[in-house]
């Protein structure tokens, strides 16, 4: 197994740790998983510089019941859900309060909207806010022309490691914030400005009328007790 490219080696402390804490697990735990030193995972989990050869990230792998692309990154670039499906899975309907707190105060999801050629369906970030969602947009956007019809927002959360994920529908009304002021205030109610960069200015808000989620619960994966 050829060793990790180096600019995914810096990464793999913080992917550790971050698999680790997932699981519940502690240096030591996975240090008599992985057959090593608990000295050994805590270095590779705090030093930049740490290398580990090829046979350690698959044992470290095995030991975080995850893949060595997973650890190095190598799988950044690729779509989530590659994973094949876990045994015994169940789909389950979320209700309101659940998909509520699944999508949080902020986030990135997509809206699906109509446009000139057909459906249109565009990644944004998103800020939940006393039951609305707003957004951020260009002003001649897509989204922007959309405003006064009924579209689409979904957001979900893919985890490879165990098969599962989660999904979250919105459906109902945009509308565009036309009064400088109240977009301002929106604007700064926001956790962040749209990652796309700046010329996004436009507020819009969509008030669902319909809100619906579904999860992928495996038995035996933290936090599932199905």
């Amino acid at each position: 197994m050829p060793s990790p490219p180096h600019s995914a080696r810096g990464d793999i402390g913080r992917r550790v740790a971050t698999r680790r804490k997932q699981l519940g697990l502690s240096r030591q735990d996975v240090a008599l998983r992985a057959a090593a030193a608990p000295g050994y995972i805590e270095y590779v989990e705090e030093h930049s510089s740490a290398a580990p050869g090829s046979g350690f990230l698959l044992r470290l792998a095995n030991a975080l019941e995850t893949s060595v692309e997973e650890l190095t990154g190598s799988t950044e670039e690729l779509p989530a859900g590659l994973a094949k499906a876990a045994r015994q899975a169940q789909m389950v309907e979320l209700d309101e309060f659940e998909s509520w707190a699944l999508l949080g105060d902020h986030g990135v999801g997509r809206v699906a909207l109509a446009g000139g050629d057909g459906p249109v369906v565009l990644p944004l970030n998103y800020q939940v806010l006393d039951g609305e969602v707003m957004f951020s947009t260009a002003e001649h956007s897509p989204l922007a022309d959309a405003d006064g019809t009924e579209i689409a927002f979904e957001a979900d959360h893919i985890d490879d490691a165990f098969s599962r994920g989660w999904s979250v529908l919105l459906v109902g009304a945009v509308r565009a914030v036309a009064e400088e002021e109240a977009a301002r205030r929106l604007r700064e109610a926001a956790y962040s400005t749209p990652w796309a960069g700046e010329g996004r200015r436009h507020v819009m808000v969509l008030s669902p009328r319909r809100v619906t989620g579904r999860k992928i619960v495996v038995p035996g994966a933290p936090g599932d007790d199905a």
